[in-house]
C-alpha cells in the first residue's frame, strides 16, 4: 500500500470508525453487581435480604443507539463514493451508505452485548424475585447464597 493512500480522507474515515467502535465498549454501561451508576453513588438504598434460589446464564442485548449507524452510514458512503463515476459513483455512495450504516449498527450491538446471569432469589418476605445483570467474576454465586438485593432509583442488584 502506498503511504498517499493510508492518508487519504477515506482511510482516514475508516480509522475514525474503527476508533468510534472501539470507544463504544468503553462506553457500555457497566450492568455488574459491583457498579453503580453517577447518579446512584451516596444515594441512599433499600436493602433486603434472601436465598439465591436458582442461576440462568442468560445474554443482555447490547445497545442500539444512532452512533454506530450514523458512523456506518458516513464510512460506506464515503467508501461507496469512490466506485465508478457519475451516475453509478451515486448510487454506490447511496449503497454504500446504507450498507454501512447497517454494518455500524451491528457492530454497535456486538461490542456492547454482555453475558448476564439471571438470579432467582427467596427475599425473606416469603416472595421469590428475579434479578438479570452482568456477570461479575468477583461474585460468583451459588444456590443457597445468603444474599443482599440492593435498590436505588428504580434499579436492583444482587450482592454476595
Amino acid at each position: 500500500m502506498k503511504a498517499s493512500t493510508l492518508k487519504s480522507p477515506r482511510s482516514l474515515l475508516l480509522a475514525a470508525f474503527v476508533g468510534s467502535a472501539l470507544a463504544l465498549s468503553g462506553c457500555a454501561s457497566d450492568l455488574s453487581g459491583s457498579s453503580y451508576s453517577r447518579a446512584d453513588a451516596r444515594a441512599v438504598q433499600t436493602v433486603r435480604m434472601g436465598t439465591v434460589e436458582s442461576l440462568r446464564a442468560v445474554r443482555i442485548e447490547g445497545t442500539k443507539t444512532p452512533i454506530g449507524t450514523l458512523a456506518g452510514a458516513a464510512v460506506g458512503g464515503i467508501a461507496g463514493s469512490g466506485i465508478g463515476g457519475g451516475r453509478g459513483a451515486a448510487i454506490a455512495t447511496l449503497l454504500g451508505g446504507v450498507a454501512g450504516g447497517a454494518a455500524g449498527s451491528a457492530i454497535e450491538e456486538g461490542v456492547t452485548r454482555a453475558q448476564g446471569v439471571e438470579i432467582v432469589v427467596r427475599e425473606d418476605d416469603g416472595i421469590s424475585r428475579a434479578y438479570v445483570q452482568a456477570v461479575d467474576p468477583a461474585q460468583v454465586f451459588r444456590v443457597g447464597d445468603r444474599v443482599r438485593v440492593m435498590s436505588v432509583n428504580g434499579a436492583s442488584r444482587v450482592t454476595l
